[in-house]
């Protein structure tokens, strides 16, 4: 019978390689077999996935959608548990069935609102599942232990010894009372531990509490001092205000003498300044007068002066007049003659001009000349504008493309550092890389060939999404490898980089650096085809640039010579017009498809189109991937814009070679008629300038005429009536000359008498102004004197005034402190009596105390802080006493769980031990199973955490006990060590059933033989209860690819074949197979070729021959 939690029935749908599939698993163990990619493992991922569990779990994929069947939207895994039996017969089944809808949940992540989930045909959340599962049955679909799917084998033999332990525990009990039990003690520990901590800040808390209060004790006995200092200093302010009141007083009545001494000296002082004040004032209006009466002088002597200076002018000017006159009159004569020469001077001049008119052309004829050259001149320049603005234009066209060049060149420049940045991005992201590329670098010279690498920083990409196909399709680790031309240069990098250095790195070999030939997967017809009607742009390794070596090796690597690459218009064909099954059409004329790959775009989106052919039923499935942005191949700008910027730069060339002979041309043109312009003008000018050289010749002529016409007429003049004039003017200018100096020689005598006067007055002035300077000095200190009587007796009254002021001021202030009089007053003042009446002795005295009383910290909260302190050190303590007793029932709850669950967990360990042992010695080999405690200390009990479970092997009988590991057993041993270990754990596990896939992957023929026999023995037992069939170990399912012939082991009731046909020559549903017909048909030959082969073997007994059966 099925024991309860047991799979009883699985229903598959959709799901990866099943379209649909139903089979009922036996009670005990099930084989189940075929060839690789049937769909073995695919029935262990249906168990997980079917009972609630998550992709990461078998370790394939994180998004569950990815388990329905390519083509179809929805999958659908349907398993029935075998329920518990109870008392009263009464039973209740559990159907789980789990839907995966392609089109539900998110875009991205694990699907996980992909899924919906039924028991018993009623939708329920995946909790519900899981509790069902792990709390009903007890299935721990998540424990190696109990479920090992293929891709997570190696984990098994990978766990170290903690995680061992931690899910063997897990695997013991329903309840996982070990596990907990070891958590429990884990936690407790962790909690002493920090109770150990808490303990020791506590009572270091305590001992500062302690010490601040004792310091607190001295800071009260201190502030009490401080309390007498500041009552003395009060008392000395006070003695020191009646003081200073008294000395202030003294001041002021001493003040008030000098005040009055004062005002008697100053009344005195300004008696003495009247007197010489009074001289002054009479000197002064004397020496007013004389000043007046000298002006009065002194503009008489001004004026005759001036009279005498205009008579002697006049008479100069007489004198003058007289000489020019004479001269005038003896020059008459000479004149004449002068002016009868001139007259033939001008004559001859007037037929010299008029022989120059004569040589030239008419005036008309020359204005003529001038208008014809002006026209033609006009005409020209009106020409040359035009051809200078064309030339003009044509230069700046070309100049502007020349400078949109320049501009593009420099851009491209900067363009062409792309691999530099694109390079020191990859470096960022891995420095260990860089390291390896840096050395390479720096030590090329050591290598006998060239050394390339890494591959991804030698690749150019020509455009951002061949860059995304290229580092989808390529692999990381080939992408970062570096190329090397020969085998030694290969051995010389790997032991400097990866031996001397410890950097990882990958190598690959071309010989010689060469690229070999290439034979393309599909003929020059059908890339034709595919370019033409579907927009194939042509393979992978066409689409980027890169050394011949370094594409060599990613077409050895990842074969991207095979690898197409399209458009949008392939991404409608492959969409629309079933591009892939033209692709997986052969050509080479033999049977099949072939598989095939090819990248297209749509949109902003690009995506890879995988064909793989299937082996069995040789049908092709297709994988569609979406294509994520390049990182490590992403340039810094993209290749389209250089493209674009580099026909940009094409194009302007191709324009200025167009405009710069039109260029040329112009400036010949506009340089052409600037030549013939110019003489133009120049001839322009000649006939202008023989136009102005005849006008001026005109002009001279009539202007000698002229000068002619007034010489004769000078020649012509009478000198008689001239001579009588200046005689006339002669005797007027003598009698005038006579008559001015007279007039100045009586201004002379005038100027020289009121001089004299003006001097007298003057000397007078002087002493006048002596005998005031030495009465104004004498007045001057007598001032100064009574200014300064004036001044002294100002202050002295300002400090009497002040005084008086400060003396009220300090009566009322020592009235205020120190009250002396009234009943009060009379101890006080006996008091102040005491103390000394000299104002310095008292200052010193309050100095002093005010040095004590600072020299103690003022704390008025000492002593409410002392009493504070006192019952925090009581809490503290108090405290302390709870900590210690929790410490203790924690110590306590430790010692009474470590001995049950270490008792427990040895005995398992023991029984375990013995089960393993036996198992391993059977196989020739040795193994323990052995518990790895933590090191205690004082800090901890028995450092929980580090406890763990080891497995011990030896698989030669020279070598000791070894720790298995994955660095230091083989695939196989690991393989016989893991079954033996679980096969051990068997009978104390509570899950209903165990998974084991592949696990004898690996293994030779007799390991193989061994371990299948023991699977079969332990996964048979009969049951613990005769009267309850299904107390039995439970259910079992051992996946395998092959089986050896000749497992008699086999031939058990117990065990059941699940042979999986699921291929193109198979039935189309599973119900068309009946193996009881089958084996019908081909028992009895089978029994007797077997029976003679069996009963002729030696070591064949006969009671072995009678339990013989096929099934």
């Amino acid at each position: 019978l099925y024991s309860a939690g047991s799979i009883r029935r699985i229903k598959l749908k959709n799901f990866l390689t099943y379209s649909d599939v139903e089979f009922c698993p036996g009670p005990r163990l099930n084989v189940v077999i075929g060839p690789n990619g049937t769909g073995k493992s695919t029935i262990l991922c249906a168990i997980c996935l079917g009972l609630g569990g998550q992709p990461p779990l078998l370790g394939r994929a994180d998004d569950v959608r990815i388990f329905i069947m390519n083509q179809q939207d929805v999958a659908e895994i349907e398993i029935e548990l075998a329920p518990h039996h109870t008392t009263n017969n009464t039973t209740q089944s559990h159907v789980i069935r789990r839907v995966i809808d392609r089109n539900k949940g998110a875009v991205t992540g694990r699907g996980g609102g992909s899924s919906m989930y039924y028991i018993n045909d009623a939708l329920v959340a995946v909790k519900v599942v899981q509790k069902l599962v792990k709390d009903t049955y007890h299935i721990a679909i998540d424990n190696l232990c109990t479920f090992l799917p293929q891709d997570r084998v190696g984990s098994f033999s990978g766990f170290d010894a903690q995680m061992l332990l931690s899910e063997t525990q897990k695997s013991l009990s329903g309840s996982q009372h070990l596990y907990n039990e070891h958590l429990k003690l884990i936690q407790l520990e962790e909690q002493l531990l920090s109770s150990d901590s808490k303990l020791g800040s506590i009572e270091d808390e305590l001992k500062r509490l302690q010490t601040e209060n004792d310091k607190l004790e001295s800071v009260k006995q201190l502030m009490e001092q401080r309390q007498e200092y500041v009552d003395k200093i009060k008392l000395f302010e006070q003695k020191l205000a009646w003081v200073v009141f008294d000395n202030t007083r003294e001041n002021a009545l001493k003040l008030r003498e000098e005040k009055n001494a004062l005002k008697t000296k100053v009344k005195a002082a300004q008696g003495d300044l009247k007197p010489l004040q009074e001289q002054i004032g009479e000197i002064s209006n004397t020496i007013q007068k004389s000043i007046t009466r000298s002006r009065e002088f002194e503009q008489e002597v001004l004026n005759s002066r001036k009279a005498y200076d205009v008579g002697v002018r006049k008479a100069e000017l007489c004198q003058d007049d007289v000489d020019s006159a004479v001269v005038s009159y003896t020059e008459i004569d000479t004149l004449q003659r002068r002016a009868e020469g001139e007259v033939e001077e001008k004559r001859l001049k007037v037929q010299q001009t008029e022989a120059v008119v004569g040589d030239y052309p008419p005036e008309d004829e020359l204005k003529g000349t001038q208008k014809n050259h002006f026209q033609e001149m006009t005409e020209t320049k009106k020409q040359m504008v035009q051809a200078k603005r064309e030339a003009e234009r044509k230069q700046m066209d070309f100049k502007g493309k020349r400078q949109e060049k320049e501009q593009l060149a420099r851009k491209f420049t900067k363009m062409q550092d792309d691999k530099a940045r694109r390079n020191e991005r990859i470096f960022e992201r891995d420095t260990k890389l860089r390291e390896t590329y840096e050395w390479v670098n720096q030590n090329r010279k050591m290598f006998r060939h060239s050394v390339l690498g890494p591959i991804v920083c030698e690749i150019a990409t020509k455009t951002t999404n061949t860059a995304a196909y290229l580092e989808q399709h390529v692999a990381n680790a080939v992408l970062k490898s570096f190329v090397v031309e020969s085998r030694e240069d290969y051995n010389l990098l790997y032991r400097e980089v990866r031996e001397k250095r410890g950097l990882s790195i990958n190598i690959q070999t071309v010989l010689h650096g060469k690229l070999n030939s290439v034979n393309r997967k599909y003929s020059q017809g059908r890339m034709e085809i595919l370019k033409r009607e579907h927009g194939v742009l042509g393979y992978l390794d066409e689409s980027f640039e890169a050394p011949d070596a370094v594409l060599q090796a990613l077409r050895d690597s990842s074969g991207v010579d095979s690898v197409l690459v399209g458009s949008s218009k392939t991404y409608q064909s492959l969409d629309r017009e079933n591009l892939l099954d033209f692709l997986s059409k052969r050509e080479d004329g033999r049977q099949g498809l072939q598989a095939t790959c090819i990248f297209a775009s749509h949109q902003s989106k690009s995506f890879k189109y995988t064909s793989i052919i299937s082996r069995y039923s040789g049908k092709a499935s297709i994988r569609v991937d979406e294509i994520n942005p390049a990182r490590l191949l992403s340039p810094g700008v993209a290749p389209e814009e250089k493209m674009r910027i580099e026909n940009e730069i094409n194009n302007i060339d191709n324009e200025i070679k167009i405009l710069e002979p039109m260029m040329n041309e112009a400036g010949t043109e506009y340089e052409s008629l600037q030549k013939s312009g110019q003489q133009i003008s120049f001839r322009y000018k000649d006939a202008s300038k023989a136009l102005e050289e005849l006008r001026s010749a005109k002009q001279k002529v009539t202007f000698a005429k002229r000068k002619l016409r007034e010489a004769e007429q000078d020649a012509s003049k009478d000198n008689a009536n001239e001579k009588r004039q200046l005689m006339k003017v002669l005797k007027k200018q003598v009698s005038n000359y006579v008559s001015y100096l007279e007039s100045a020689s009586e201004n002379f005598d005038s100027w020289i008498e009121s001089e004299s006067i003006l001097t007298g007055i003057r000397v007078s002035e002087d002493d006048l102004h002596a005998q005031k300077t030495r009465l104004s000095h004498q007045l001057a200190e007598k001032e100064f004197q009574s200014k300064a009587l004036q001044d002294d007796y100002q202050r002295v009254s300002k400090a009497f005034d002040l005084t008086k002021r400060k003396l009220t001021a300090l009566k009322d202030n020592a009235n205020r402190i120190a009250q002396i009089t009234g009943p009060d007053g009379s101890d006080l003042k006996a008091a102040l009596d005491e103390l000394p009446a000299d104002e310095t002795e008292l200052q010193e005295s309050i100095d002093d105390a005010n040095e004590r009383v600072n020299s103690i910290h003022e704390n008025p909260e000492a002593l409410r802080n002392y009493e504070t302190q006192k019952r925090e050190i009581e809490e503290t303590k108090q405290q302390l006493e709870l900590l210690n007793e929790s410490k203790e029932a924690k110590a306590y709850e430790i010692s009474s769980k470590l001995n049950p669950w270490e008792t427990a967990l040895t005995d398992i360990v023991h029984k375990v031990n013995i089960l393993f042992a036996g198992y391993m010695k059977e196989l020739g080999c040795a193994g323990e199973i052995r518990i790895a405690k933590g090191a205690a200390s004082e800090e901890n009990f028995g450092n929980f955490k580090e406890w763990g479970m080891q497995i011990w092997v030896k698989f030669r009988e020279k070598s000791d006990l070894q720790v298995l590991s994955a660095q230091v057993h083989s695939g196989g041993e690991r393989s016989v060590s893991t079954i033996m270990y679980l096969m051990a754990m068997q009978d104390l596990m509570v899950s209903p059933f165990r998974c084991v896939d592949e696990i004898n992957q690996g293994l030779d023929e007799r390991n193989e033989r061994l371990v299948f026999k023991r699977i079969v023995e332990n996964s048979t037992l009969p049951a613990v209860n005769s009267n309850n069939p299904s107390s039995h170990c439970g259910q079992y399912f051992l996946i395998t690819p092959k089986l050896l012939p000749n497992l008699t082991q086999m031939e058990n009731e117990d065990v059941t074949i699940l042979c999986i046909f699921n291929g193109i020559h198979n039935f189309k549903h599973h119900g068309d197979w009946n193996a009881d017909n089958f084996l019908q048909w081909r028992k009895r030959p089978l029994i007797q070729d077997e029976q003679e082969d069996y009963d002729s073997s030696p070591d064949t007994t006969t009671e072995t021959r009678k339990k013989r059966k096929v099934t």
